[in-house]
Parts: structure tokens; C-alpha cells; sequence
């Protein structure tokens, strides 16, 4: 499939209406797409990730890791046939907001429709919920909570506004790392530290997988651009030259651990790793890694000031 101007697969430009606002009001089309968004990243394969997947199943040299890739490939066939779910673990759900600069649609209250959104599709679809409170892990049922579901806002040029859906399951979310490291570490540090946590997480995260790395910024924003680097379509390299290059040095060397897919051996850990960075502090430099399953899970929708959607990867 043919991408857009901004990176978007076409799937469909269809859009369920959403109570709590008038039929015509683009807060209950963007409750709808919530709704929607939440329900196609849990069952439609991202095609990126999926064709990876058919190329590790081509390369791959160690019988379990060929016997593990099939079973994958065949759970993806089947939650398309059956319209099921990929994975029982409906995640946390994390969403990443690019607000057009010009658009007249007010955050705070798609940040309300995102919510009703997902409580909807918890409820209506149903899901299974994952929300507990930190310290009581009394339940809240509907996937939302304080704070959550996690909302995370860029601003770009233009009038629409694009909504992306990851529900990160819990395996690969517990395998997330945050080091502070100072320059004298250097280069050859960043990377003793990102495959230092490989090791560790080994088979625990579901490989292979996509290894998102935050490098630089603070320690709040580095672990944020680590979990935004899962939303990078493999085969997209950081627009940084240098940085690109460490990405294909890290991603090479990954696959050499021989951990595998499942954690059983073989050529294939990841499938891809992508590294998001910002400028830091001269006496610091944070590195953070936050590893995605095999089923890396993603949709996206992109919402026009008139109530337009139109919805892909």
C-alpha cells in the first residue's frame, strides 16, 4: 500500500458516530475513531511489521526460531480471517497526538473523546481491561484511570489532527530501561548500555521484536523518545545521518546475540531498532530502551477540522 504525504497507509476512510455529542459534532467522530483505533491495533497487522516478519521467517537458520516465526505468521492470519485479537494482552494504551497548528479542534476535549473512546471499546467490544491502581490494584474495568490512557502532544504545520494508537502489553513494557550516563561514557557506553538490556530482557519481551531508544534530552524525555521510536514504520532510518548509522551498527550486532525469536534461539531478535534523540545537557547523557513484542501493535487516524477521518498505520 501506498503511503501519503505523511506517512499514512490508506485503510479506509469510514467513521462510527459517537454518543455524548450531536450526530454532527467532530468530537463524537473523533470518540469514534478512539473506539476504532483501539479495536484495529489489537486485530489488523501493521503491513511493515508483518512483511518483516516473512523476511526473518526467510533468514532464519535455527529450526525453533523457523517453528516459533511460523506460529506467529499463522496467529496473524487468523486473527484477519476471524477478526480476533493478535494477542490476549490488550496493553496499556498509549497515544501520540500531532496537533496541525492551524486546527481549530480543541485538545483537552479530544483528549476527553480519546478517553470515552477507549472506555467504549473496552466495554462495547468487549476488551480485556488492564487498569489497576498502583498500590490498592483495585480494578477500573473500562482500560482508563488517572492519567491514563497516556497522551503524549506534538505540534505540526497544517489544520488536521493525527491520533496514534500503540497498546503496549505488559512483557515488553516491563522490559523498559533508563540509564544516566555522562559524556566520559561515550559512544562505545550507549552501546555496551542498549545491549546490556537486550541480554537482560532476553526472551521476556516476545521477540523479535522493535527496540525503541531514547538518547539524549532529559531523563522524562528520553524515555518518552524510546517509546515513540516504536512508532517509526521499519524501514525508516532517523533523519540524522550518524544516528542512522547507529541504528544499523545496534541492529546488527542485536541479531548476533543469538537469543532468538521467543527467547529460543536463533538469528532473528529484532526486527527492527530505532533511536529517537534530542540535544542534552553538556555533563549528561541519557539513554533509554523500550522494547515492543513481536505483535507490534499500531493504528493510526487522521481527523480534518470538518470531522473527516481517515484511518492507517
Amino acid at each position: 500500500m501506498e503511503r501519503d504525504d505523511r506517512g499514512l497507509m490508506p485503510i479506509s476512510e469510514s467513521v462510527t458516530d459517537a454518543a455524548h455529542y450531536p450526530a454532527d459534532s467532530v468530537y463524537a467522530r473523533v470518540e469514534g475513531a478512539a473506539q476504532k483505533l483501539y479495536v484495529d491495533a489489537l486485530k489488523v497487522f501493521p503491513p511493515d511489521v508483518k512483511d518483516a516478519l516473512a523476511r526473518a521467517r526467510a533468514s532464519e537458520t535455527s529450526a525453533n526460531g523457523i517453528d516459533v516465526l511460523d506460529v506467529m505468521l499463522e496467529t496473524i492470519d487468523v486473527a484477519e480471517r476471524d477478526q480476533n485479537l493478535v494477542c490476549q494482552d490488550t496493553g496499556t494504551v498509549v497515544y501520540w497526538v500531532e496537533a496541525g497548528q492551524d486546527s481549530p479542534l480543541e485538545l483537552a476535549r479530544i483528549a476527553a473523546a480519546v478517553r470515552r473512546g477507549t472506555e467504549r471499546a473496552t466495554l462495547e467490544h468487549p476488551l480485556r481491561s488492564n487498569t489497576v491502581h498502583p498500590l490498592t490494584r483495585e480494578h477500573t474495568r473500562t482500560n482508563t484511570g488517572r492519567f491514563l490512557p497516556a497522551m503524549h502532544y506534538e505540534f505540526v504545520e497544517g489544520r488536521d489532527v493525527t491520533l496514534h494508537c500503540l497498546p503496549k502489553g505488559s512483557g515488553c513494557e516491563n522490559m523498559s530501561f533508563l540509564k544516566m550516563l555522562v559524556p566520559a561514557d561515550g559512544v562505545r557506553g550507549v552501546k555496551r548500555f542498549i545491549l546490556d538490556c537486550l541480554v537482560e530482557a532476553a526472551g521476556k519481551p516476545c521477540p523479535p521484536g522493535i527496540c525503541g531508544v531514547g538518547l539524549g534530552g532529559t531523563a522524562d524525555l528520553c524515555a518518552t523518545l524510546a517509546k515513540r521510536a516504536l512508532l517509526r514504520p521499519i524501514g525508516r532510518h532517523n533523519e540524522d545521518p550518524v544516528v542512522a548509522a547507529l541504528e544499523d551498527e545496534l541492529f546488527a550486532l542485536a541479531n548476533e546475540l543469538g537469543i532468538g525469536p521467543m527467547g529460543l534461539g536463533g538469528a532473528t531478535t529484532l526486527l527492527a531498532l530505532h533511536i529517537e534523540h534530542a540535544h542534552t545537557h553538556i555533563t549528561q547523557n541519557p539513554v533509554a530502551v523500550c522494547m515492543q513484542c513481536w505483535a507490534a501493535r499500531r493504528a493510526s487516524a487522521r481527523v480534518a477540522p470538518d470531522g473527516a477521518i481517515v484511518y492507517g498505520f
